[in-house]
């Protein structure tokens, strides 16, 4: 086992290496690296080593685990395996790895009026400007989580956005409303380095940390904060019965920007999206509204 974890561990910095140069981001290695420890640590024996059947046996051990092939486990472990083979130069033909294919669903939005409750769920003054940031600027939950205080820039109504998916920087514009309450939150809560602080909390007698090593508010966290304002916000007369997630704010921001007149390329750029492939979904999403002069 030994010298399993030493083979493995130099596959790993490899892994490493090449997706950083390719400009993917540590959260994209950290995945990748994950799931095939856990694939190594399974078989007892190198990811690169096995044959087709046992990853095929491995993937529908995870699918049954999982529930569904799109599930993040099954898809990334693909990814991983696919990644991991081209840095170590083995050909992959030999091994027939299953295709993952789009999903077509489209995205769950939130009206208007149901966005506005949501703001107004949270207790806490930070869970508020959370919300409010990843929908008022289409942030990625890790994008959110970056977010130090001198990327904010209230004199020109904008906001740096470091480092987003691809490794791409972005301007994304601030609204007033926003930089009234960023300004109140900085304030009132003094966070030092990152906009949102992770918060020690004491348990079983040792500090743990709420957040990530360095301080910044952990994903956990952030889909934490949604979840509970989605509970608060459900319990009112008009609640929200919808499946949010931390992206559903994304995908909000860019459909209500559709809606209110704004041009595909624009928003593609707004939410740094690499091809405008991938924004196009939005055309499907906006609300249509049917007059009696459609209606035969």
């Amino acid at each position: 086992m030994v010298g399993l974890a030493f083979q493995f561990s130099e596959q790993i910095q490899k892994l490493k290496v090449n997706l950083s140069i390719s400009g993917r981001t540590q959260s994209t290695f950290l995945n990748y690296s994950r799931l095939l420890a856990a694939m190594a640590l399974h078989f007892k024996c190198l990811p690169t080593a096995l044959s087709e059947s046992q990853i095929n046996d491995y993937l529908y051990f995870l699918q049954q685990q999982h529930n569904t092939p799109s599930e993040t486990y099954f898809k990334h472990t693909i990814y991983g395996l696919r990644a991991l083979f081209k840095v170590e130069n083995i050909s992959a033909d030999h091994i027939k790895l299953p295709k993952i294919k789009r999903s077509k669903k489209l995205p769950v939005v939130l009206s208007k009026s149901e966005m506005k409750r949501l703001l107004l769920a949270p207790n806490l003054l930070k869970h508020r400007i959370l919300i409010g940031l990843l929908y008022g600027c289409g942030l990625r939950c890790f994008e959110a989580r970056n977010v130090q205080l001198s990327d904010l820039d209230f004199e020109r109504a904008a906001l740096h956005v470091r480092q987003g998916k691809g490794g791409k920087d972005r301007y994304v514009p601030l609204s007033q409303h926003l930089i009234r309450g960023l300004k109140h939150y900085i304030q009132t809560e003094k966070p030092k380095q990152w906009l949102f602080n992770g918060q020690p909390q004491e348990r079983a007698g040792t500090s743990v940390r709420g957040g990530d090593f360095d301080g910044r508010y952990s994903q956990r966290g952030v889909q934490w904060a949604i979840t509970q304002a989605v509970k608060k916000a459900g319990t009112s007369v008009r609640g929200i019965s919808k499946d949010v997630s931390v992206h559903t704010l994304r995908h909000t921001y860019a459909t209500h920007l559709l809606e209110d007149g704004l041009d595909i390329l624009t928003i593609k750029d707004l939410l740094g999206h690499h091809s405008i492939d991938t924004t196009m979904i939005y055309l499907y999403v906006p609300k249509v509204e049917i007059t009696k002069h459609s209606v035969h």
